[in-house]
């Protein structure tokens, strides 16, 4: 059944308030990583998220920790909050539109790692936008202008990680529910990262303390917003949307730090962006 097209355009709106929440958060955390260590930032931000399930979790009660696949919710735990290390890190070292570009090659690799672990069909159309999606982030980049920081290859590695964490969710939606799936990586993360806070763990200022309450505040928004809008519309249709992530990130990027916003950049966008909808147009075929 096709969708209204007034939900189209209320879902479309959405993800685009969700992305710019997203870009929020990575704006936060490049300007409180100045003085606070990425560990610190990584523990309030998985704290804050299971904070938001405490609700679900005095619902569901003890059924809530009843769990089939816990083996996959450990490995997804810890690559997702190595993941988050790495981003985080990238954040505070290299320009935000650069960190928010690499990140969005994450979509990109899930075919991948699908393909060569659990045996995924994986079309010729999807194979075309992957090798789209390269050539846009290399225009982004414009490695022949100006020579890139190594740290590139450190937010490539966080891509990878997040790819590998959506599969492992894939794989355990055969036995576990999605809010169990959060609850046990926001319980997973927040117990993780608070183990290095033992000797890295730094005193915060009031003013870092409502940057803190902010972050978790527009992530919070923005996970609720980007759920609303998929349970109005299909991805296939608004999932492009995602992408206004690397434009709010390069805003954001120029108005608090100056970072330089090249025609390199906006071709790069444009075709990451292209390298998007054909992947989505793709995985729309697939399931009819």
């Amino acid at each position: 059944m096709d969708t209204p097209q007034r939900s189209v355009v209320i879902a479309s709106v959405l993800v685009l308030s969700a992305e710019l929440c997203f870009a929020g958060v990575s704006a936060l955390v490049k300007y409180l990583s100045t003085d606070l260590p990425s560990e610190q930032l990584v523990f309030f931000r998985s704290l804050m998220a299971f904070v938001v399930l405490l609700p679900w979790i005095w619902r569901k009660g003890t059924s809530a920790f009843h769990t089939q696949a816990w083996r996959f919710h450990l490995t997804r735990g810890i690559a997702g909050v190595v993941a988050m290390y790495l981003f985080f890190y990238a954040i505070a070292h290299i320009p935000l539109a650069q960190a928010t570009l690499v990140l969005l090659l994450s979509p990109f690799l899930i075919p991948v790692i699908g393909k060569f672990w659990l045996k995924e069909y994986v079309s010729r159309q999807t194979w075309l936008a992957i090798a789209i999606g390269f050539v846009g982030v290399y225009l982004f980049l414009n490695p022949t202008a100006a020579e890139l920081s190594p740290v590139i290859w450190i937010a490539f590695i966080a891509a990878v990680l997040a790819a590998y964490t959506k599969t492992l969710i894939r794989k355990m939606s055969a036995t576990e529910s999605s809010s169990k799936i959060v609850f046990y990586f926001s319980m997973l993360a927040t117990a993780i990262s608070a183990i290095p806070l033992l000797w890295r763990g730094e005193s915060i200022a009031n003013t870092h303390w409502f940057a803190i309450a902010v972050m978790g505040a527009l992530a919070m928004i923005g996970q609720l917003a980007m759920t609303r809008a998929y349970s109005l519309a299909p991805a296939a249709r608004v999932g492009v949307f995602t992408y206004s992530s690397v434009i709010f990130a390069s805003l954001m990027g120029y108005w608090f730090w100056d970072e330089p916003i090249t025609w390199f950049m906006l071709a790069g966008a444009v075709v990451i962006t292209l390298a998007g909808y054909l992947a989505l147009r793709s995985r729309r075929k697939a399931e009819i």
